[in-house]
């Protein structure tokens, strides 16, 4: 049976998830990495050490996958083959990083009353925003997860280095998995990606999909690790 250790995005736990992994079928273990534990990035990298497997395949989710580079770049070793979902290697595009910004200032003056309206249109398709199935979790891990996690992700995660020219690097299998709609990441970065990682497939869904894939779009994404594992086994 194969472990997969998934590594979640902002103000997100393993609920992230929780449309995802009943479409995977039986052939795999699910870990799950409790990156809202950490308070400072150092924390952040040593749970995703801590809590993933010696040699890993890696499932990761926006600021998530760009920690699970981080990792691959640090200990490449330790990592078998990589998913990477809705994430740029070139860190925040500016206009998300003044978003971020403005809201660590507003969080540290005011209580944090959950995901906004505002927040969820940047974040959804818009054919998703009234779709409970999707917005629900989103809310209650928010609400769960909190002022502190959202300050603590937010505040020492704004600072992303470029890691585009890190890619070539890193020799084992890698899945990129981006959306057309996604406000947040350009589609760009991640072809940009693909074509430094050595060993890298890209997949870009199209149609109502915006940046929270796993939630979106639980069956495509599905289709396309079951795919990638798959020809892993197959090379193998």
């Amino acid at each position: 049976m194969t472990r997969l250790d998934f590594i979640p995005g902002t103000l997100c736990d393993a609920r992230m998830w929780s449309r995802l992994t009943p479409l995977l079928g039986d052939a795999f273990e699910f870990n799950y990495v409790p990156l809202h534990q950490a308070r400072t990035r150092l924390q952040m990298q040593e749970l995703i050490a801590a809590h993933s497997a010696p040699q890993a395949n890696l499932v990761a989710f926006s600021l998530g996958a760009y920690l699970a580079i981080e990792h691959a770049v640090a200990h490449p070793e330790r990592v078998k083959s990589l998913i990477l979902i809705a994430n740029s290697a070139k860190g925040l595009k500016p206009a998300e990083v003044l978003a971020r910004e403005r809201i660590v200032a507003m969080l540290e003056r005011n209580a944090y009353a959950g995901m906004s309206r505002q927040r969820l249109r940047e974040l959804l398709h818009p054919a998703h925003l009234d779709d409970e199935a999707i917005v629900g979790p989103i809310q209650q891990m928010a609400l769960d997860l909190g002022k502190e996690v959202l300050l603590t992700q937010f505040a020492t995660t704004i600072d992303r280095p470029d890691l585009m020219e890190r890619l070539a690097e890193l020799s084992f299998p890698v899945l990129i998995v981006g959306a057309e709609a996604d406000n947040l990441v350009p589609p760009e970065d991640l072809r940009q990606m693909a074509e430094r990682f050595p060993k890298a497939t890209l997949q870009m869904l199209a149609g109502d999909t915006g940046h929270m894939i796993p939630l979106e779009a639980p069956a495509a994404l599905a289709r396309q690790m079951l795919a990638f594992h798959q020809s892993i086994d197959h090379n193998v």
